[in-house]
């Protein structure tokens, strides 16, 4: 609890009690073994006592009243090294999670109402999935009583079950299969009498486990730096189940490990003035974190690769070895022309030989009279390293691309939308690029036709300014100047009579 002046905090002050759910043996359990021995006994106390102030067998808000009845009830004076010990027992529930305190501020009045919001305790697997409750545990009791702790709770299975390997099929019988509801109406008079009866604060929804890197508060804030300026606004993370919502999302959606969720919340434009975390700013630099490990990760699987293949040619050479890999042929129906660029230096069986059969590193260097430029190497070795594309689906690529695309459109951007389109579509043999590639062909054709097609029927159209106006068209059609026929070129003489004729029109 953040008290500033201990005026605002006496026993005269009123409180009241929230709570949304009810202890089972273990949460007591919990509490007893594993809570009381982290933050002592008075604060366990302290605990049940705010518990208590709702009826067992129900869940909501407890009477208003003053907070006397709190002080007497744990055997404190009613002074301010009294009201001390409360606070400080209090900020010892809220520092494990089973306390949250709220002030609330009458409007137009000097008074304020304390909230005592009743937590319940974490289950065995979720305490002892959190690190930092749990390292906090191992300083109170000790590592040996730690293990001890968490056998308490978990009843063995059976020798004869555990080391027997069991097959496991799910027989329960689901909901509809045993009850049919009757659904030919809607009882708008029970949901309306079930609406008047809610209670007007509903129980928190736990955030979705579908979506989340599974980052806990503690592993954030054992890594984040002391002297950091935002390390307040990072304290402030806990218990705030949204917030942690949202930078679990953005760490799963960006593949961000601790370390990198730590290193994103130390920058400057992470967190709001208030203390707020700014959710765009943050996906925008992980974005960029993201995009930055997935360049380095390709690059370095592109060089492994490169060192593999060149020790596998070096082992082959050393081993005296120069048997080839069996040839694949092609069947006719699958033939692709030659292009200009190899026209007269292999026929179309040979060519449709080496597309199929040929690395794509030496079959692209065909299409060039000297190297081959860095830039489509690297572009193609990612298709091959990482994309994992095949080889003669490279190929195929390289024909369509450097053999039958215009040369004034080619470009990276245009190699790697076509690449992929082929990814995409799920192509992954010679046959299947084929026919892609004549889709693709077709698709060209087409559209030319229609640009040849629309240029004849431009000039009718041009005459039909009467009918467009029948219609309602607004904006009327501007005759556009026809190009006059170039003819001979002017004389000297004509230019300077041209020239003459101008001046004295300027009055010059």
């Amino acid at each position: 609890m953040r008290i500033g002046s201990m005026h605002q905090f006496t026993e005269h002050h009123r409180y009241y009690t929230f709570r949304d759910f009810s202890l089972s043996a273990v949460d007591r359990k919990m509490i007893g073994l594993i809570y009381q021995s982290m933050i002592g006994a008075f604060a366990a106390g302290l605990y049940h006592l705010l518990y208590q102030q709702v009826a067992d067998d129900r869940v909501g808000y407890s009477e208003l009243e003053p907070q006397r009845k709190l002080l007497l009830g744990l055997g404190l004076e009613m002074h301010e090294r009294g009201r001390q010990e409360l606070v400080n027992q209090a900020s010892r529930l809220e520092a494990v999670g089973l306390l949250q305190v709220t002030r609330l501020g009458v409007p137009d009045n000097d008074d304020v109402v304390y909230e005592y919001e009743v937590v319940k305790p974490l289950s065995p697997d979720e305490f002892f999935n959190s690190p930092h409750l749990t390292l906090l545990l191992r300083d109170k009791v000790g590592k040996h009583s730690v293990i001890a702790l968490r056998e308490s709770f978990y009843a063995k299975e059976a020798d004869e079950l555990a080391g027997a390997e069991l097959t496991r099929e799910n027989i329960t019988v689901p909901f509809y299969e045993l009850f049919r509801l009757n659904t030919q109406g809607f009882d708008a008079e029970l949901e309306q009498a079930l609406t008047e009866v809610a209670p007007a604060r509903q129980a928190a929804a736990k955030p979705q486990s579908t979506e989340t890197a599974g980052i806990q508060y503690g592993e954030i804030i054992m890594r984040f730096p002391r002297n950091s300026r935002n390390r307040q606004f990072v304290e402030r993370l806990r218990g705030n189940e949204e917030a942690m919502g949202q930078l679990n999302y953005v760490a799963y959606k960006y593949s961000l490990t601790v370390v990198d969720v730590c290193r994103l919340l130390d920058e400057d434009n992470a967190f709001s003035s208030n203390g707020e975390l700014l959710l765009d700013e943050l996906q925008l630099r992980g974005n960029q974190m993201f995009r930055q490990d997935r360049k380095r990760n390709d690059e370095r699987e592109r060089l492994y690769g490169r060192m593999e293949a060149f020790k596998a040619d070096q082992a082959k050479s050393e081993g005296g070895s120069d048997d080839m890999p069996d040839e694949v042929g092609v069947l006719a129906e699958f033939y692709m022309e030659v292009p200009v660029q190899l026209a007269g230096r292999c026929d179309i069986h040979q060519y449709n030989m080496l597309m199929r059969n040929e690395p794509h590193t030496r079959f692209i260097a065909r299409f060039f009279k000297g190297a081959v430029p860095d830039d489509f190497i690297r572009q193609f070795d990612k298709f091959d390293l990482n994309y994992r594309m095949q080889g003669a689906v490279i190929n195929v690529l390289i024909h369509y691309v450097f053999g039958l695309l215009d040369s004034k459109r080619l470009n990276k951007g245009i190699i790697d939308s076509i690449a992929n389109n082929m990814l995409v579509q799920g192509i992954e043999s010679f046959e299947q690029a084929v026919g892609y590639v004549r889709e693709q062909m077709q698709v060209e054709q087409e559209k030319d036709r229609r640009r040849e097609g629309g240029g004849a029927a431009a000039a009718p159209r041009r005459n039909g300014g009467s009918a467009a106006a029948s219609k309602g068209r607004r904006k009327p059609l501007i005759p556009i100047m026809q190009e006059a026929p170039s003819g001979t070129p002017l004389t000297d003489e004509e230019m300077e009579e041209i020239r003459r004729m101008a001046r004295k029109l300027d009055g010059k």
